[in-house]
């Protein structure tokens, strides 16, 4: 009986021995039980583990048998309406819309929120967010983003840039001999540690949130990217392809490459303020998630699927903008091109002048004030120059300054100058060949639409050259075409040799003349090193008459160049305007025939505008 007692009171001494050293050493028994949570927290808060538990719950949200929950009717029909919009909101998220995108995230945030059990406690486990030497690059600019974001909307990434110069020329490729623009790794660590950026609970979520989304549904590292207010995003255009049949031939591009990240993973590149910038320290990590970027990207309305036997897709998003894709053995990398077009840019002094782009370029009213004129005169018009000079934006201006009761009939190859986005209350029909319509069709069909003006997106080959013939010679008033010329002896001349080889014509000098009969003024674009847009020249063709005669209003420079320099040429090219040393010049009047020419389509108050134009301009006299 007492050696009962004496163990039961030696149990009794351990116990509250146990209890005291709890009670004295609370920091030890956390630090305990911190150590066992945390085992657990590092199976559970991985972004991989956070994947499969989202792409579990929303199977069974999406694909339950809901009679199977004897659910009233007002439940089974409110659960029912829940899931068709998630399933449409799942659909669209991966074709551009950017409202569905913001559903899904929502919905996801809930998910980890309320049942996963994200909180403040544990938040950091999935990224260290209160660490900084232990976040990526990668978690850097996504931070920052997030943070930019919530100010400056789809802004952020213009703003960021623009705050801290980063789309300034840097000598650090091949061993700093080239110049380019690029963003580093270094200066987004720069950015993060000045910043000094509180995060809330709510701005950890979403950045995860949207980490998740990116890899699940999104375009992976370019998925927010894309939305910003830039001019496009390409990705897997640059670096080492995939594999290379040398060793050592790869061990040497691998050293020319001076340590910066040379695998075609990390090719993200975007175009802003017409520069083309490398942001170096994003990677796609792996040619499988470019793979899947790339297929997620040109799937938008069902364009086929993309085979090894077509090689390429060229194809638009819900947002509008433009998406190539292209992959092996075509091309030797899976890589895409996303262009997006400037729906705000519906003035010229906006194209011409932008905000925040350098200084402004002298007399630019010139221009500004000729190019509508070209429009209510009915002028036919070719925008040449090269790709990112602005072709299409300013086309989209020039739109604004067709007189209103004029219909508008645009064939292009893929939907890009979205011209009812900009002008809903003009008549205005666009059409695009597809794999069962050709574009010859499509133009057929539109000199049965009362079209009054007709709008070739761009004429690449030679039978998009013999539709802007056809339509500007008998299918409409006037016409206006966009084109990749260097100059316009080029511009004449290609259009000419697309008209023989597309059997229009069999003799190259009738081709010719009737190319120069059609075309009235050429607008031809570039920019400057910093990326700036401007107008190089803005040129009228004059076909040459059959007596070799000039028109005796051209200068006697002009005259004297032609003398000397034409072999029975069936025209002459006059720039009216010209840009030199920053500055936008005039050049020769715009022929008498063409002003009057111009004036007959014209109101009587534009008329006098007119007239008034060209004596300020001009010190001719414009009668």
């Amino acid at each position: 009986m007492l050696l009962n007692v004496i163990l039961v009171l030696l149990i009794l001494l351990a116990l509250v021995a146990y209890l005291l050293y709890k009670f004295m050493n609370p920091a030890a028994s956390a630090a305990s039980l911190g150590r066992k949570n945390d085992s657990v927290d590092k199976r559970k808060y991985t972004l991989k583990e956070m994947t499969s538990f989202l792409k579990k719950t929303i199977n069974e949200m999406t694909g339950s048998d809901l009679y199977d929950l004897a659910l009233d009717q007002e439940d089974f029909e409110r659960r029912q309406r829940k899931r068709a919009e998630l399933k449409s909101a799942l659909k669209g998220s991966t074709s551009g819309n950017i409202y569905d995108k913001m559903y899904v995230k929502q919905f996801m945030f809930d998910i980890y929120h309320q049942m996963y059990g994200l909180n403040e406690s544990n938040i950091n486990l999935v990224l260290p967010f209160e660490q900084e030497e232990q976040l990526t690059r990668q978690d850097k600019f996504e931070i920052l983003l997030h943070i930019f974001k919530k100010n400056h909307g789809y802004k952020a990434l213009p703003a960021l840039i623009d705050k801290y110069g980063l789309d300034k020329q840097k000598q650090l490729i091949e061993n700093g001999d080239t110049p380019s623009y690029l963003i580093t790794g270094a200066e987004i660590d720069a950015i993060y540690t000045r910043e000094q950026l509180p995060l809330s609970f709510e701005d950890k979520l979403q950045i995860v949130v949207q980490r998740i989304y990116q890899s699940y549904k999104g375009f992976g590292v370019v998925d927010e990217i894309r939305d910003m207010s830039i001019d496009g995003v390409s990705g897997g255009v640059s670096g080492l392809p995939e594999a290379l049949s040398d060793a050592e031939e790869e061990a040497q591009l691998h050293q020319a490459m001076r340590h910066l990240p040379a695998d075609g993973n990390h090719s993200v590149w975007i175009m802003y303020k017409g520069k083309t910038l490398h942001l170096s320290f994003l990677s796609f990590g792996s040619q499988l998630e470019l793979k899947r970027v790339c297929q997620n990207l040109y799937k938008y309305n069902n364009p086929g699927q993309l085979t090894e036997t077509n090689g390429f897709i060229v194809n638009e998003l819900k947002d509008g903008s433009r998406i190539v894709v292209m992959r092996p053995p075509f091309a030797e990398s899976w890589v895409f091109f996303n262009r997006k077009f400037d729906l705000t840019y519906t003035s010229l002094e906006h194209f011409l002048d932008p905000p925040n782009r350098g200084a402004r370029f002298a007399n630019s009213e010139l221009p500004i004030e000729l190019l509508p004129f070209l429009m209510k005169g009915a002028r036919v018009t070719a925008i040449t120059g090269d790709q990112g000079t602005g072709k299409s934006t300013l086309m989209m201006a020039m739109m604004r300054y067709i007189y209103g009761w004029l219909t508008l009939r645009v064939q292009e190859m893929s939907f890009e100058l979205h011209l009812r986005k900009l002008y809903p209350q003009r008549n205005i029909v666009t059409t695009r060949q597809t794999d069962s319509i050709s574009g010859q069709k499509g133009m057929d069909v539109q000199k049965k639409s009362d079209g009054a003006v007709n709008i070739i997106g761009e004429v690449a080959t030679d039978e998009q050259a013999s539709w802007m013939i056809q339509a500007a010679q008998v299918a409409s008033l006037f016409t206006v075409f966009s084109h990749h010329a260097k100059t316009f002896f080029q511009l004449i001349f290609s259009i000419r040799n697309s008209m023989v080889k597309s059997g229009m014509f069999r003799n190259e000098a009738i081709a010719e003349q009737q190319v120069v009969d059609v075309i009235h003024f050429d607008v031809h674009l570039n920019k400057d090193a910093d990326g700036r847009r401007y107008i190089e020249r803005i040129t009228e063709c004059i076909p040459m008459l059959e007596s070799s005669e000039y028109p005796d209003d051209l200068s006697s420079a002009t005259i004297e160049y032609y003398r000397r320099t034409t072999d029975k040429r069936s025209f002459m090219a006059v720039d009216i305007v010209k840009f030199a040393d920053g500055a936008y010049v005039a050049g020769d009047m715009i022929s008498a025939k063409n002003r009057e020419e111009m004036k007959k389509y014209m109101t009587p108050q534009d008329r006098d505008l007119f007239d008034q134009f060209l004596q300020k301009h001009w010190t001719v006299n414009a009668e």
